[in-house]
């Protein structure tokens, strides 16, 4: 063993250098074993690497504003709590796990009763133990409560412990140490402490509490280091290597990209956007695009941006624009952009490299800047895919700042999925954000460096929304700047949203006392809740509230004939027929699977091969969902993206309405929440091109519905979707329109939507008795929800000061992203996935109308790559008719009787996974369900 400590480093007695920290578990270390004291070196040392070269300035700042001596004293108490993370290893507990190694501990007068310990030893694992023996060293050094800082070391593992799980160790004394034992520990926290330079400012900390967030950014700081400093690749285990020629190579080695430094963006907004947006000749940023630029330079920070402009206008650029411009203000490194769905993820992840590809940074020579896309299906979409094994050049000069782009790869690791620079992702991944689970720090620290974009912000449930009015809170908390964008969001929803975000900015608004009884009570809100302009941006102020300014539209206006149609399949054929006679392209939107089906069939019967049929919606192999979107977009898309057929029908489920450019001459939309009817309304001539003299009006039918009764009654399969009420209230809303009025766009969308989801009463008086008794019952189901949402929702950020004890109980625990879904979104059902492979007579293949189809695919072994990958892309959601509770355990074990992939279990593209195997007809029967599966419709269901 090694006598020689770091150049510089205190000397230490031979028992605390005999106390083992990390063992060999690759048998490729000479020595077998890592030291305590090294690890604690190696992690202390990386941690100054991370805060110099890659913690974003924001996050940086944040700590610093709540130490007395700024920077320096932030980057020091970083250093240091790395340096002592693991020394509740240095007990009998831990060392008891390696029995060799404590053998040459009790060498060193490190003695223990091995029964005694091994049958505790379970109370107090090593991070609790280091919480306990760090807070009792630190009061020794005259601290009152050392909890805010013990408790980095108490979480380091991804949970801090709970006050049950203190005690538990504190009743169990012989865990931690005798007096010979304590003396190690004494001489191991006096020499990290010396040596990270932070003895001279102890008695400074112990007057600076800690907020919650920063002890959340400093635990998650601290795994990051520990994670990196574990990693024998970079750190191996060896003795020789020792001092900054160690820290060198591994830091090298493990090359994290630095964090992007934003230049100051051009004065004028004309050139930001033509220097940021490939804009056609002549064309000039919109009147929203240019308030949002203004109100991103003027508004206080850290503060929050609501955009509600109609869909076309170009709030995806303006956001974008706003993310450069609060960077520059803020010090934040990156971005994530969060979307309703992987599909929209997935369109949005391209629009974002073309931005970075004309980002400009303040450091030159900086090297690759990191991306990700945040989803399950990530490795599937081909752009991401490419840039984890070659980089993205960049479009402008690299002396004029420019960065290439690519996946760092380990960044792109398990659990390291919002700590990449630049990211793109489902909303899910914001929402964990409020989900009490293991290593919710590293989210934490992952987003409190970078500007939040929420795109759809409409397009959220009760349920979930109550999660990411928590995240909102803790994003405004770590000073992230958030940018919020909706065509239809309800004013109510406006200042819910802003009330979120200030509650975690100001803190929870005082409690009235009995001094306050009979004054006014003060709705900070009012103004932003009763504001119907639009399109209309709403930023924060420095108080409490917001200030709304609006802006002219882009001029972009049209009238849209609405009118009912029975929901009668053959009228619906004779209506098509009708108005696609001369030719035209239509959608039909419908709110269920089920419906999309029995409609295209019904048209394709009634109408013949002269109106050809198509379908979309989610219920597609991953690949050929993909392809399902790319053909849409190049068909249906903007003038010059494709070839434009004379005549097409498209039906369609709700993927229609988010995030797809696409352009249809007549729209049929089942009855709908008015906010989604408005975004399907936004697909119908949403571009100026030719169309048939038919055609040349735009109309949308509006079906789904009995509009014999009063009031109208919405299909069974629509009320499963979406609550009645708000289906009620949708159709009192538009019925001036379907009894003739023409809507006005995007003129009519700010008082159609927040009249649906207001509280005055809308629609005829004989409408009411059902309306009343329908809303009452939402107000319940609503109520329920939110209850349910609150059994696993992070609590609020408490007062300063108040440590992170218990901060995670209660929670997900180590659930996947997988599993914690299943807690952030409404479902009655769990989701389930499956694999789509062909049987043949010679055994399973790909299925052969996709690229690589017909290749073999072994069960009894791990497939070769790329195999795996091949395999992976035909995922495949299964209906929820397939996956309640008192059916999924039944089709799990059919359809792993069917094929046994138990060989598959060690590989990373495939583990977990199940296969639905179908005959070549595309057919297969599981638990009872009829399945039918077709490239060109998808999966059909049958009982």
């Amino acid at each position: 063993m090694s006598t020689q400590l770091a150049t510089g480093a205190p000397q230490l007695g031979e028992a605390a250098r005999s106390v083992w920290g990390k063992t060999d578990r690759k048998g490729t270390s000479p020595i077998g074993w890592l030291p305590l004291w090294r690890h604690l070196a190696d992690t202390a040392d990386v941690a100054g690497r991370l805060w110099d070269h890659w913690l974003s300035p924001a996050v940086r700042r944040r700590i610093a504003d709540e130490l007395p001596g700024g920077d320096p004293d932030a980057r020091t108490l970083a250093v240091w709590l790395a340096g002592v993370h693991d020394i509740g290893k240095a007990t009998p507990a831990f060392a008891c796990q390696a029995p060799h190694l404590a053998e040459q501990m009790r060498h060193q007068g490190l003695r223990y009763d091995p029964e005694l310990i091994r049958a505790d030893r379970r109370y107090a694992p090593h991070a609790t133990a280091g919480h306990i023996v760090l807070a009792d060293w630190l009061q020794e050094q005259g601290w009152t409560d050392p909890h805010p800082y013990a408790i980095v070391v108490g979480g380091h593992h991804g949970i801090p412990p709970t006050d049950e799980n203190l005690r538990a160790v504190q009743f169990r004394p012989h865990l931690l140490s005798d007096r010979a034992w304590r003396q190690v520990q004494q001489e191991l926290l006096t020499w990290m402490t010396d040596r990270a330079g932070a003895t001279e400012r102890l008695t400074a900390w112990s007057d600076a509490p800690l907020s919650q967030p920063v002890q959340a950014a400093l635990t998650g700081l601290v795994i990051v280091a520990d994670w990196i400093a574990s990693n024998e690749d970079f750190f191996p285990y060896t003795l020789d290597d020792v001092g900054t020629d160690r820290l060198t190579v591994g830091w090298e080695t493990l090359g994290l990209p630095t964090p992007w430094l934003p230049v100051a963006p051009p004065a004028s907004v004309d050139d930001l956007f033509g220097a940021r947006f490939e804009l056609p000749a002549g064309a000039v940023p919109r009147p929203v695009q240019r308030t949002v630029a203004d109100q991103a330079t003027t508004m206080p920070t850290p503060g929050m941006l609501i955009v509600e402009a109609a869909m076309g206008e170009g709030k995806t650029e303006a956001a974008l624009a706003a993310v450069e411009i609060l960077a520059r203000r803020t010090g934040a490194a990156g971005c994530y952009l969060a979307l309703p769905t992987r599909a929209t993820s997935d369109a949005m992840f391209g629009r974002m490299l073309s931005w970075l590809l004309r980002l400009p940074d303040a450091q030159v020579g900086r090297g690759e800047r990191d991306v990700r896309l945040a989803h399950g299906k990530a490795a599937l979409n081909p752009e991401y895919d490419q840039l984890r094994t070659t980089t993205l050049p960049t479009g402008i000069a690299q002396d004029a700042g420019g960065a290439d782009i690519g996946v760092h790869a380990w960044l792109a690791g398990p659990k390291r999925t919002l700590l990449s620079s630049f990211v793109v992702g489902t909303i899910d991944q914001l929402l964990f954000a409020a989900l009490r689970g293991r290593h919710l720090v590293l989210r934490h620290l992952g987003l409190a460096g970078k500007v939040v974009v929420i795109d759809e912000a409409h397009a959220y449930d009760v349920y979930m929304s109550r999660f990411l009015d928590r995240a909102l809170e803790w994003l405004a908390a770590y000073g992230v700047p958030v940018v919020v964008l909706s065509a239809t969001l309800p004013a109510q929803r406006r200042a819910d949203l802003m009330a979120a975000y200030d509650r975690g900015r100001l803190g929870p608004p005082p409690r009235p006392t009995w001094r306050d009884r009979g004054k006014p009570v003060v709705d900070h809100y009012a103004a932003v809740r009763s504001d119907l302009r639009y399109p209309l941006v709403t930023a924060s102020v420095a108080e409490r509230g917001g200030t709304a300014i609006s802006c002219a539209d882009s001029g972009r206006s049209i009238e849209v004939q609405v009118r009912p149609l029975d929901d009668d399949l053959p009228t619906l054929a004779g209506l098509l027929r009708d108005q696609l006679s001369a030719g035209g392209c239509a959608l039909v939107v419908r709110n269920t699977v089920a419906r999309v089906h029995d409609t295209a069939a019904a048209l394709r019967a009634a109408l013949g091969p002269d109106f050809p049929v198509s379908v979309a919606h989610s219920r597609f192999m991953a690949v050929d969902r993909a392809a399902k979107d790319r053909w849409l977009r190049d068909t249906f898309g903007p003038p010059g993206t494709g070839s434009r057929p004379h005549r097409h029908i498209v039906v369609a489920s709700q993927v229609a309405e988010q995030s797809l450019d696409i352009d249809f001459d007549l729209l049929v939309t089942d009855l709908a929440p008015v906010d989604l009817v408005l975004q399907r309304i936004g697909r119908l001539h949403r571009h100026p091109r030719p169309r048939p003299n038919r055609l040349t009006t735009p109309r949308c039918w509006i079906t789904g519905a009995d509009w014999t009764c009063e009031p109208p009654q919405p299909v069974s399969g629509s009320r499963r979707v979406y609550h009645p009420a708000t289906l009620l209230r949708s159709a009192a809303v538009l019925l001036p329109h379907l009894d003739g009025a023409p809507l006005r766009l995007p003129a009519d969308i700010p008082t159609l939507t927040q009249d649906a989801y207001g509280e005055a009463a809308v629609g005829p008086q004989s409408w009411q008795p059902t309306m009343v008794e329908a809303e009452a019952k939402q107000r319940d189901d609503v109520a329920a929800k939110e209850l349910q949402a609150d059994g696993y929702r992070l609590a609020e950020v408490a007062e300063h000061g108040v440590p992170l004890i218990g901060w995670l109980t209660g929670g997900v625990g180590k659930a996947d992203d997988h599993t914690a879904l299943g807690h952030v979104r409404d479902s009655d059902s769990e989701s389930l996935e499956v694999l789509l492979l062909v049987r043949t007579a010679d055994g399973l293949v790909i299925p052969p109308w996709i690229d690589g189809g017909g290749t073999p695919v072994p069960t009894g072994s791990v497939p070769h790559w790329p195999l795996p990958r091949q395999i992976a892309r035909c995922t495949l959601p299964l209906p929820l008719a397939m996956t309640h509770a008192d059916v999924i355990d039944g089709v799990i074990a059919d359809l792993e009787r069917r094929v046994d992939v138990a060989a598959w279990q060690s590989n990373q593209w495939l583990a977990g996974e199940r296969v639905l195997d179908l005959d070549t007809d595309g057919r297969a029967t599981v638990a009872g369900f009829d399945l039918h599966y077709s490239p060109t419709d998808g999966l059909q269901v049958a009982r």
